[in-house]
Formats: structure tokens, sequence, C-alpha cells
């Protein structure tokens, strides 16, 4: 993801390592896929709210064996299927183009609705910015997910309290969050986002609760894992050659030691 970064001098890294845990949890222990059956009508569905955090995504898809490795040199490129908000144009692996912020819960909303009424055990996954929780699309499909105890829905917020204008204190407090979706009908459970054995714990309590929709709050750390970037609020941040290097450096060698 930092490589996907780096190459064009600026995106969405800080969002990107924050939520990496929580991508990995997803994808290498949550999310029942099939890399030779993409269309499998019992697959999850995985909807990517926030869709401008796209480097992680594709990262994600490849380092899961969903797409060519090969693919992520094309990332942003003039006429490539990866681009820097999520599309459809990718292909199977992608539900829904999303984009305009908070439209995810809705759309998954319907989804599990669908898969509902067909009988289909397939889970429906959100994940959310939690800048996104000021648009009151977000809470329509709140009220109608717990009010008809849409149980295959698990909505994960990436609580990493950063938006475009800064700080989401400073723009629209969302305190108390937990209590509000618990109002509306829901599981609400908060989870450290980088604590992958409580993230794996919160997800299977929320897959084995059969009435009612399930939130996980996982609280992160923008920059995670990069001494430098840790904590700065930079939405889209200009990454130069030598703190790719630097940032990569420090993320090979955690994997070494790993």
């Amino acid at each position: 993801m930092v490589r996907l970064v780096g190459a064009l001098g600026q995106g969405y890294v800080q969002q990107g390592l924050g939520a990496a845990d929580l991508f990995a949890t997803l994808f290498f222990s949550t999310l029942r896929l099939r890399a030779a059956d993409p269309r499998w009508p019992d697959r999850d569905r995985f909807l990517l709210s926030t869709a401008h955090n796209s480097a992680l995504f594709h990262a994600a898809l490849a380092r899961r064996g969903l797409i060519d490795p090969a693919r992520l040199d094309s990332y942003v490129q003039d006429g490539s299927t990866l681009e820097v908000n999520v599309s459809q144009r990718l292909g199977p692996l992608v539900e829904a183009t999303l984009g305009s912020l908070g439209q995810g819960p809705s759309v998954g909303l319907g989804m599990a609705l669908a898969l509902r009424r067909r009988g289909s055990p397939a889970r429906v996954y959100v994940v959310l910015g939690d800048g996104e929780l000021q648009e009151g699309q977000v809470w329509e499909a709140a009220m109608y997910a717990g009010a008809h105890g849409i149980a295959s829905l698990c909505v994960v917020i990436d609580l990493n309290f950063m938006q475009v204008e800064g700080h989401t204190d400073q723009v629209l407090r969302h305190e108390p969050l937990l209590d509000k979706w618990r109002a509306f009908g829901w599981q609400a459970l908060a989870v450290d986002g980088h604590d992958i054995p409580a993230l794996q714990r919160a997800l299977a309590q929320a897959d084995a609760t059969r009435d009612r929709p399930t939130v996980i709050a996982a609280t992160t750390l923008v920059g995670k894992g990069v001494g430098f970037l840790e904590g700065q609020l930079g939405h889209n941040m200009k990454l130069s050659p030598e703190d790719t290097r630097r940032a990569l450096a420090v993320l090979d060698a955690a994997e070494v030691a790993a």
C-alpha cells in the first residue's frame, strides 16, 4: 500500500496504515470468498464505504490472491481498473461503486435484505469511516436495519478521528457513539482496531448474532506502524520518495521480525 501511494507522491497513506489490521482480519480470517469463483452466490459481500482508501483495498486483494499482484503497478494510471476510488470496473470483487460518503450502509442494507429473502447464508460487511457518520443517510439505514433485525449486516467503523477538515471532534463530535447505534436496535461493540484477536472475537460475535445487525467501532491510529507518520492527520498526504523509503524500511523490518 505504501509503495502504491509513494509511486504517486500523494494519497491516502495515513488511513491505509491505520486500517491495515482491520483489512487483514477481514480478508484473511473472516470473509468467505472463492478466488476461483468471485461470483459465488453465497460469498460474503464486502463494501468499502470510504472508497478513496483504495490503495489498501487493492493491496489486500493482491495479498489474498484475488487479483494478480502485477496489476498493482497500474494503480491510478490512465485506463487502469485500479482507480483512486474503488470502482466496479475492477470486476466482481467490487460489489458496488461507492464514494459519495455515507452510501455504504444503505447499499449493504439492500444487499442483506436480498440475501435474506433468498435464504442465503452470506453476510454483508461494510467498512465505514467515522467522518461518514455525519451523513444522514447512515442513520436512515441504521434505523431500518435495526427495526427489521437484519442480522447479516455488520458495519465496521474505522474510528481514526480524521476527516478532510481535521479531527472529527473539532467538526462534529460522535459521542455517545455506541449508545446511538444501540438506540436503533443494533448490537454495538467497541474494539482496539489493532488488536487482531479482539477484532476476530468481535466479528465472530457478530456472525453468531441472529436477531439484530452489528456495528463494531474499531479505534485505529492513522499512520500506524511508521513512527514518523503515526498520529499525523493528513487526509490526502504528500509522501516524498525519501519518506516512502523510510516508511518501507520500517515496515519491511517489522515484517522480518514477525
